[in-house]
């Protein structure tokens, strides 16, 4: 259990490490990368940034199940549900707000998806923030043993 729960909040604490660089510095600078080469660049950052947040993504999904699943330790189970709910609200936002988002970027630039982009990416990033807080307050049980 002890390893289920430190998976977690590692998947969790790179996510929302990521989360911040993306909506803070990446995102905005998506407006400076120019109109020539700008499908390029999304394709590439599209498939780069896959690489990379995949497996971490998939982790936290995973070992949140788990967590609701086996409800270790003294964490309440609010807590476990919780933390599966702002999974879930990151991944349909993903698919239903980012994505679409993305995939007019695709072929140009557009200025107002890249607001959108922008503006609903604080959906994740708001969820992981709160994830964050959430799975360390998960842990201090674990730290008082």
């Amino acid at each position: 259990m002890t390893l289920l729960l430190l998976t977690h909040a590692a998947a969790t604490l790179v996510m929302l490490g990521m989360i911040l660089v993306i909506q803070v510095v990446h995102y905005p600078l998506f407006a400076q990368v120019g109109t020539a080469g700008y499908a390029t660049y999304q394709a590439s950052h599209m498939r780069l940034i896959t690489y990379v947040v995949l497996l971490p993504m998939v982790i936290e999904l995973g070992t949140a199940i788990a967590l609701v699943v086996l409800q270790p330790f003294a964490i309440p189970a609010w807590q476990l549900w919780t933390g599966l709910a702002l999974v879930g609200i990151i991944w349909l936002s993903t698919a239903l707000l980012q994505v679409p988002a993305h995939q007019t970027l695709t072929t140009r630039f557009d200025a107002a998806a890249h607001r959108k982009l922008v503006a609903t990416n604080w959906v994740r990033t708001v969820a992981w923030i709160l994830r964050g807080m959430l799975v360390i307050w998960m842990l201090v049980p674990l730290l008082k043993e």
